[in-house]
Order: structure tokens, then C-alpha cells, then sequence
């Protein structure tokens, strides 16, 4: 236990040493984001340093697998390795070098309908009530891994908040298991978390690196991965613990597809990106973050400890974010907040 902690902390130090390595040569090679009408951000700023905390990630858990000490639910993960590293790989080529659209999406379905092949799919527990949805299940696990890879990417819109999120979740995952059930603490969360907490550095703001698609969409994807192979908790936990960016992204798209707007296209109008512009990134950060400390925490712990009650738990989860989303502007493209952003 001690070499893991030890392997944690390097972690930590390897991908903030190799951001800001990335840093530079993104510089130099002219790898960098454009602010535009949209962007919270000024100035060029390097992306696709998420490239740091995905090497990162995989050495270090190759490293553990080496050693034996996996359990069940990083047995899997391990398997599902590949879908992982060609998301992220897109993603990174994305970032260099724009790519279609269409492409990307038929790389991504294909991933993931491999997830769901490798994992196949538990029984769903609705309220107390155990559902095997059979191959109907299985197309929504792909449509719901397919959401929660290009969520992640849109709700990645400024400095630190896709990996400050990140960061929230794997957290309180791992704490809510230690304190239920300590044994059943998986490698790859831990990993992931230390990763995380290396790149959060040199991501808040203002931000020195942007993670890009690569990073985006890996840290979406595993996401997924943990949620469909019900990794330390059940289903119900962790779509709880996502909560802000689940609502967020999802009734932001809602609302465009309803006014017949393109969904592919970039905007700015998820609820995130109107209370930055009213409040200033930081205190944006600390409110996301403050909402997944008090209400969804908590709620995603009695989802683990009353499984039968999770579904339900869910959307007493949900229902007042939306409320509180719709209210801040998302998915509409006139604001609804008009503090003065403070810098």
C-alpha cells in the first residue's frame, strides 16, 4: 500500500512535469486554441496537453497490473484498454489537426459498442425492482456512452473545469466506497484521481494548457466505463456524481435541437458558460463544485448504501439542477444573469 501511495504522488508530479513539457513544445509547433466570440479565454493558450495524464495513466496502471494486485472491476478495465487509447488518440489528432465530424462519431460508436461487447451489461435495479433489458439494454448503454464521451468534451469550455470535475467525482467515488466498502477500492480510480490532481495545477485558471479533445474525451469514456462495469459503485452513484454535466450538457442540447439548431456546432450557451460570464471563472468553479460537495455527494452515498432506491435518488438528484441550469441561461442564447463578471 505504501508503494501505491508513493506511485500516486508521482503520478501527481509526472503529468504536471510533462504538461508543462507539452506546454512548450505546443508553443513551438503553434498547437494552440484561438480565442474567438465564443471563448472564455484571451490570448493563444497551448491544447491537447491532456496527452500528459493519459501516458500518465496507462504506465502507471500497466505498472500495477504487472504486480498482480488488480481486482475484478480493474480486470476489466484493463480489457478495455484499446477503445480507450483510439478515443483518445482521435482526440488528439483532432486537436493537431481538425477532423470530420461524421469520422469522429463513427470511431467513437465503434468504440463504445465495443465496451459494451467486452462488459456485457448488469441487471438494472429499478426501485427495487431488478430489469434485465436484454439487447435493448445494451443499445443504450451504447447511446449513453456515446453521450457521456461528447458531453465531457462540451462541457469542457473553460479553465479547469472538465478536469476540477473530474477530480469531484473520482474523489468522493473513492471516499463513499472507503467508507462502505473499503476492499472494493479500484486501482484505475485511484490512478485517475492522481492524474487529475497533477493536471488541475497547471489547468486552473488562468490556464497555462488546455487538455483538448484527447483528454476530453478520455476522461468521458473512462467515465463510462465505470459506470457501465459499475466500478466500486453502482450505476446510480456515479451518474449522480456527474450530475451538473449530465443535466448541463443534456438540456442544453435539448433545447437547441428544439429551436432546430445543429448540435455539432460550437456555442456557448450551457449554464456553465452563461454564470462564467456573470461570475468569473473561479467562483464558477467553486459554485460546480460546492453543488457536487452538498447535494450530489451525499445523495450518490445513500444510492450506494439503499441500491434499490438509486433510480429514484437519481432524479431528486437531477430535477432541481435542471431547474437551477434552465434559470442560469442553458441552451438559451439570451442571458438570464447579468452580475458584472468579476476577473
Amino acid at each position: 500500500m505504501d508503494q501505491f501511495f508513493f506511485l500516486c504522488i508521482g503520478c501527481a508530479l509526472l503529468t504536471y512535469s510533462l504538461a508543462h513539457l507539452y506546454r512548450l513544445i505546443a508553443n513551438a509547433l503553434q498547437i494552440v486554441d484561438t480565442p474567438n466570440h465564443r471563448s472564455a479565454h484571451q490570448g493563444l493558450v497551448p491544447t491537447g496537453a491532456g496527452v500528459s495524464f493519459v501516458l500518465v495513466f496507462w504506465a502507471a496502471f500497466f505498472l500495477v497490473s504487472d504486480q498482480e494486485v488488480l481486482t475484478d472491476s480493474s480486470i476489466v478495465v484493463y480489457r478495455l484498454i484499446p477503445a480507450l487509447v483510439v478515443v483518445a488518440t482521435i482526440g488528439f489528432i483532432d486537436d493537431y489537426h481538425a477532423l470530420s465530424w461524421k469520422f469522429r462519431f463513427t470511431v467513437h460508436v465503434l468504440c463504445c459498442c465495443y465496451i459494451v461487447w467486452v462488459t456485457g451489461l448488469p441487471g438494472l435495479n429499478f426501485l427495487g425492482v431488478h430489469v434485465d433489458l436484454g439487447f435493448v439494454g445494451m443499445a443504450i448503454a451504447v447511446l449513453g456512452l456515446i453521450w457521456l464521451l461528447n458531453l465531457y468534451n462540451f462541457m469542457d469550455g473553460i479553465d479547469g473545469i472538465a478536469t476540477g470535475e473530474a477530480l469531484c467525482v473520482l474523489t468522493y467515488a473513492t471516499m463513499i466506497t472507503l467508507y462502505f466498502e473499503p476492499g472494493s477500492v479500484a486501482y484505475p480510480v485511484i490512478l485517475l484521481l492522481a492524474c487529475c490532481a497533477g493536471f488541475l495545477v497547471i489547468n486552473w485558471p488562468q490556464a497555462r494548457a488546455f487538455m483538448g479533445d484527447g483528454g476530453s474525451g478520455f476522461l468521458g469514456l473512462t467515465f463510462g466505463v465505470f459506470v457501465v462495469t459499475e466500478t466500486m459503485l453502482p450505476i446510480w452513484s456515479w451518474l449522480i456524481l456527474l450530475g451538473w454535466f449530465v443535466t448541463d450538457a443534456s438540456l442544453t442540447i435539448t433545447l437547441r435541437l428544439f429551436r432546430k439548431q445543429k448540435i455539432h456546432q460550437a456555442h456557448s450557451e450551457h449554464a456553465y458558460q452563461h454564470l462564467n460570464r456573470a461570475t468569473g471563472t473561479v467562483k464558477t468553479l467553486l459554485l460546480v463544485f460546492a453543488i457536487n460537495t452538498v447535494w450530489l455527494m451525499p445523495l450518490a452515498a445513500l444510492a450506494a448504501f439503499f441500491k434499490d432506491w438509486g433510480f429514484g435518488l437519481l432524479i431528486l438528484a437531477y430535477l432541481p439542477l435542471i431547474i437551477v441550469q434552465y434559470c442560469c441561461g442553458a441552451g438559451q442564447t439570451t442571458p438570464k444573469l447579468t452580475l458584472r463578471k468579476q476577473t
